[in-house]
């Protein structure tokens, strides 16, 4: 059985991309292991501490190596993805060892796909950024990405509240990327 790794691009407890996930969680159901990426822990990137990476970098590299495929879930802030994802992508994306300078990341060829809910864009400037820095650490991005537009009411009650549409189009998604995983 697959293994999915989600990262959630922001670390609020139940942000809308929380939710998101865990409706594409749902939707997954028994035809994959689903597991949420813990990166809470992991330090600012410094080349100073760099080599040897902290336990905190090592654990998280460990269980993208481990995952078949990694579906991250991100808010849009500024027309862009979240520091705290940035920074957990600058980890992800540095060499496992310091020499040579090329050797691979655990970023690269592995299958990734992106989803998105925010304002008025729905994540569009969050899933562009990403597709730049996720593709130029060499990984496998599924072409099928969703973003979904927030209800302006869900920013008073903090629920996601997805349409029948948006629900299609995220297990179509999931469908997309477990076939995209199988290949």
């Amino acid at each position: 059985m697959a293994k999915i790794l989600f990262i959630v691009g922001s670390l609020h407890k139940n942000g809308f991309n929380k939710q998101l996930a865990e409706e594409a969680k749902k939707l997954i159901g028994d035809r994959a292991e689903v597991e949420f990426l813990d990166y809470t822990n992991v330090p600012f990137f410094s080349q100073d501490d760099e080599y040897p990476a902290p336990d905190a970098v090592s654990a998280v590299r460990r269980e993208v190596v481990l995952a078949d495929g990694v579906w991250i879930f991100s808010p849009e802030y500024n027309y862009s993805y979240p520091g705290v994802l940035k920074n957990l992508l600058d980890w992800l994306s540095r060499p496992l060892e310091p020499f040579p300078a090329e050797s691979a990341s655990v970023l690269a060829g592995k299958k990734i796909a992106l989803s998105s809910v925010a304002g008025q864009s729905a994540g569009a400037g969050t899933r562009g950024k990403l597709t730049e820095v996720l593709g130029f650490n060499k990984a496998e991005l599924l072409d099928d990405q969703v973003g979904v537009t927030l209800a302006p009411e869900a920013w008073g009650t903090g629920e996601l509240g997805l349409s029948d549409e948006d629900r299609a189009k995220l297990g179509a998604q999931a469908d997309a990327f477990l076939k995209f995983i199988a290949e």
